[in-house]
């Protein structure tokens, strides 16, 4: 009998962007009862609804992927909402599995977590010596609080619970919003659009030198499911590709990749966020034997192939626009 063969999975946040993957993945591997509540049923921002989610559901497993997230652009519009929304749903769902009582407890973190300074790669040890990067900081402390729960209710209560902090995520089914996207769909589509268009040039925030990592969104379903099966200790794991890009690298990817020929001018009043981002996902591997496979190139273009036959292209194509 597998792990999954007799277990109940409640997926928060399962009908997302990276828990649509979750739940596939979790169906594959033969999860013979799975939930993935969506809010209107449950508000996890409710300690009321969270329990009676858990009394409804009767979990074994419970996989807290839901989260209210978004670019640079939103965290600093929504400081307030990202900190307590984030915050409440962790809490409530984590207290909710104490007071029913399951086998494990999975959360899922954030990079946007880490010090704004932090050596890179960016090392778990590393993870409480000092503030986020500003724009996102309410966002990441208020999902850094969630292990700091997790570690106590071990200590106290024995709560099985795992804590999986992934570096920024790119893929199909994303959110290709302008307003409340992240920095790979919003780029995605504003080349996609200009090279509709003819625009003559496409405007990127900040000054691309900063750098990131990203992680394929189904390198990070895989990397969920495998950690749930094997990994049981109190101690965070990173998830990353192992590849970082600047900024002006990427734009560059996604220009050829798109075949937008025009220019880009960097707009250096806005904020690059945080300098580098760069995971050490070696713990991943030893504890319990995951690596990426996809290689942002491959991602991209698979993201980009999604992105061309979805809503937010045919409501941008001049076709759409001509005939509404």
């Amino acid at each position: 009998m597998s792990f999954w063969s007799n277990r109940r999975v409640v997926v928060s946040g399962g009908n997302g962007f990276l828990g649509s993957f979750v739940v596939e993945k979790l169906r594959a591997a033969g999860c013979p009862s799975l939930t993935a509540p969506r809010s209107g049923e449950y508000d996890l921002r409710e300690q009321s609804e969270a329990l009676r989610l858990f009394r409804d559901a009767r979990p074994d497993v419970f996989i807290h992927l839901a989260a209210v997230v978004g670019g640079i652009g939103a965290n600093r519009a929504n400081p307030g909402r990202f900190f307590y929304e984030n915050a409440a749903m962790g809490l409530n769902t984590i207290e909710a599995a104490r007071v029913v009582g399951i086998d494990k407890f999975v959360c899922i973190g954030t990079v946007c977590s880490y010090p704004k300074f932090t050596p890179v790669p960016f090392r778990e040890d590393d993870f409480w010596n000092g503030y986020p990067e500003e724009t996102n900081a309410p966002y990441g402390l208020a999902k850094k609080m969630l292990l700091v729960q997790l570690q106590a209710y071990r200590t106290q209560y024995g709560l099985n619970g795992i804590y999986l902090t992934p570096v920024n995520l790119y893929g199909p089914r994303d959110n290709f919003d302008l307003e409340t996207s992240h920095v790979i769909p919003a780029l995605i589509r504003k080349c996609w659009e200009a090279k509709q268009s003819g625009a003559a040039e496409v405007a990127v925030w900040g000054t691309g030198n900063a750098t990131r990592e990203f992680l394929y969104v189904e390198d990070a379903a895989d990397a969920i499911v495998l950690a749930t099966e094997k990994y049981s200790k109190p101690a965070l794991v990173n998830l990353g590709s192992g590849h970082e890009i600047s900024i002006r690298d990427l734009v560059e990817l996604i220009r050829s990749l798109t075949g937008y020929a025009g220019n880009l001018t960097w707009d250096a009043t806005r904020p690059d966020g945080q300098p580098r981002r760069s995971l050490d996902s070696s713990r991943a591997f030893s504890e319990f034997g995951w690596r990426a496979k996809t290689n942002l190139r491959d991602g991209m273009r698979k993201t980009i192939e999604w992105f061309e036959t979805s809503r937010f292209a045919a409501a941008a194509s001049p076709a759409r626009t001509r005939e509404s």
